[in-house]
């Protein structure tokens, strides 16, 4: 008997050395671990919701799941480590005092008292059956108590992600240690950003607050330190790594591409608009997505202050927020030579050697600009930007702001790095006036263009919140949107009506692709009761511009009969004073309030006039390279 104990004890120390070896061998790895990203990238927001996923929690751009392979890596590990001697076992008993020491230290420290959390009541709209809501749900969040800066608004403003608030209609807010709620206001919501300002009025909530302060931007493999609180607990948490990539990345919730902080800390549902700090406490940044795939793990991103600082310097400057600019311009690579040629980019020794005493010096700034830049073809602009009235198809852009612009569309990031050449637009705001140099057939030119944010034709959020509708006998129009997309499935769409929606620009602003989402079934309408989620063109023959421009013609009609052309021109056509006295009647059995949305209401107004805009032109506009899978194009 006593030999069996002492056998036992033997095998539980010997495998508790086993244990603290394959801790430390970790410990050691971990600095030395490589990310790999896949070319189709996925991002998720650290959402907090649980209870029920809204449209705004979609990954970006398709699905995918968590990785696997943490049992074999441990496994691994704790094998190679098998014959650590004493000496390793010493270090890492010494490492982990001192992490003890680091992680009391930031349990006083005050930074975390500034982390305070949300709860919000959701009520997203129903974008199917759009007179309506959907049921309300409820989630939290992490928000950070803010320095009170001087481009501020007055005290008491709280800094969270936009995904965390969105479609709100009550917040509350509850300081670390606390156990009374605040009832928060936002002020602004940046959706492009992922970025909202909120608001306490209570004296009481502040007292002793001590506001965060922001940090610069932080280099590759410096320690950060994610807070927040992430499921698996109520208590705060907090997550160390290191800061592994700085680079433009796209922004899930707004489908935009900003600057963003990858780094290796753990981020998890829950962590959403909870601040990240470097090794002084500053704080760097916050919290808003990851990256899934099976490929990778531990690749989360951070919302820099870069980006943070240009939310609220718009929200002073205007009272309100406005936006990231967007040049709206599709760009191509020229790296190689014979197109370089083509489209006449000199190179600074091609000028030379044509003639060096007829070279003025105009001629050598110009050869040294397009030498060192080479610049990005000009491949299309957007009908609603500013840009459409000043460059061309086939321009060469090769500066911006006097910073030369590389052939594979990047600018001078920092020392020894360079960066993608939208980073410079995101740092100006709207109504701004840039500076480009271009070459056209040949000719070096400066140009000045406003920068403004883009004008989506098929939006990814619904301004207001409410999307638009209009019922005529039983027919229900609204205009085509993500969210909508997303809820009524893509294979409902067919498939024309999806690549409009990807690659078609807005020809002029207000444009709108208003469909036939559904139809009442009534006696008036038979023979319709299949139609849906088609695309109507023309009423009476006159091509639809938006659901208002519909609704005023649909008022405005004397006619007999209301015609409606759908693709490929398929016909709708009801008698107008039949349809007129049946609404009534249908809205009554459908249990619906009106037959129109509140904004239909207002007057219309014609900002175009009587001229038509040309057919949509679609099939070459990828609205993102992520979209279309090919690194040689994007969007500026």
């Amino acid at each position: 008997m006593a030999i069996a104990v002492a056998n036992c004890c033997f095998s539980v120390l010997t495998s508790t050395v086993k244990l603290r070896c394959s801790i430390s061998s970790q410990r050691r790895l971990a600095p030395s671990h490589t990310s790999l990203v896949s070319n189709k990238k996925n991002f998720n927001k650290s959402s907090s919701s649980t209870s029920k996923p809204s449209t705004s929690d979609r990954k970006f751009p398709r699905r995918s799941k968590d990785g696997g392979g943490d049992n074999e890596r441990s496994k691994s590990s704790a094998f190679k480590s098998s014959g650590v001697q004493k000496k390793d076992k010493k270090e890492f008993q010494l490492n982990f005092k001192d992490q003890q020491v680091d992680a009391a230290t930031l349990q006083d420290a005050a930074f975390l008292n500034a982390v305070v959390k949300v709860y919000c009541t959701h009520i997203a709209p129903d974008y199917s059956l759009p007179w309506q809501k959907q049921r309300q749900y409820t989630s939290t969040g992490r928000q950070v108590l803010k320095c009170f800066l001087a481009f501020m608004i007055g005290e008491g403003k709280l800094l969270t992600n936009a995904h965390c608030v969105e479609h709100d209609t009550q917040v509350k807010v509850k300081r670390r240690g606390d156990d009374t709620k605040y009832v928060a206001k936002v002020l602004a919501r940046g959706v492009d950003c992922d970025i909202a300002l909120l608001s306490v009025e209570s004296e009481e909530f502040w007292k002793g607050a001590e506001p965060l302060h922001f940090g610069h931007l932080p280099c590759l493999q410096d320690a950060v330190t994610v807070v927040g609180y992430p499921l698996g607990g109520d208590t705060i948490s907090v997550t160390k790594g290191v800061v592994s990539r700085i680079e433009v990345t796209s922004y899930a919730h707004g489908s935009s591409e900003l600057l963003g902080i990858q780094i290796d800390a753990a981020i998890n549902p829950g962590n959403s608009g909870g601040p990240a700090f470097n090794d002084k406490g500053e704080c760097i940044g916050v919290a808003f997505q990851v990256y899934r795939s099976e490929e990778v793990e531990n690749i989360g991103y951070v919302i820099p202050t870069t980006v943070v600082s240009h939310f609220l310097d718009d929200y002073e400057r205007n009272g309100k927020y406005t936006g990231f600019p967007c040049l709206g311009v599709l760009l191509q690579k020229l790296e190689n030579p014979a197109l370089r040629a083509c489209l006449q980019v000199q190179s600074n020794e091609s000028v030379f050697v044509e003639d060096k005493k007829r070279c003025t010096e105009e001629d050598v700034i110009a050869a040294i600009d397009v030498e060192v830049g080479r610049g990005v073809l000009v491949r299309r602009v957007e009908p609603t930007s500013d840009a459409y009235h000043v460059l061309k198809e086939g321009d060469v852009i090769v500066s911006f702001d006097d910073i030369n612009v590389g052939c594979e569309g990047t600018v001078p990031f920092r020392s020894n790095e360079r960066i993608a050449f939208r980073y410079l637009i995101s740092q100006k705001f709207a109504g701004d006036v840039a500076e480009f140099g271009i070459i056209r057939a040949g000719s070096l030119m400066k140009v000045k263009i406003v920068l403004n944010p883009r004008v989506h034709l098929v939006p990814y959020h619904i301004d207001g919140g409410q999307p638009s509708y209009l019922i005529i006998a039983g027919l229900v129009f609204t205009p085509l949107s993500e969210p909508l997309i997303e809820e009524e499935c893509e294979d409902t769409m067919g498939l024309k009506l999806l690549t409009k929606a990807r690659y078609s620009l807005a020809r002029f602003k207000g444009e709108q692709i208003v469909i036939l989402s559904q139809v009442l079934a009534n006696e008036l309408n038979i023979g319709y009761e299949d139609m849906g989620n088609q695309q109507v063109l023309k009423f009476n023959g006159i091509q639809i511009k938006n659901i208002h421009h519909l609704t005023h013609l649909v008022d405005s009609c004397k006619e007999k009969y209301l015609v409606f052309e759908f693709e490929d021109n398929y016909l709708a056509v009801l008698e107008r004073e039949a349809a007129t006295s049946a609404s009534t009647c249908i809205l009554k059995d459908y249990g619906i309030p009106s037959e129109r949305s509140s904004d239909l209401l207002e007057p219309y107004v014609d900002s175009l006039g009587d001229n038509q805009a040309k057919e949509q032109d679609f099939g070459d506009s990828p609205v993102s390279n992520l979209e279309i899978g090919i690194d040689g194009i994007h969007w500026a």
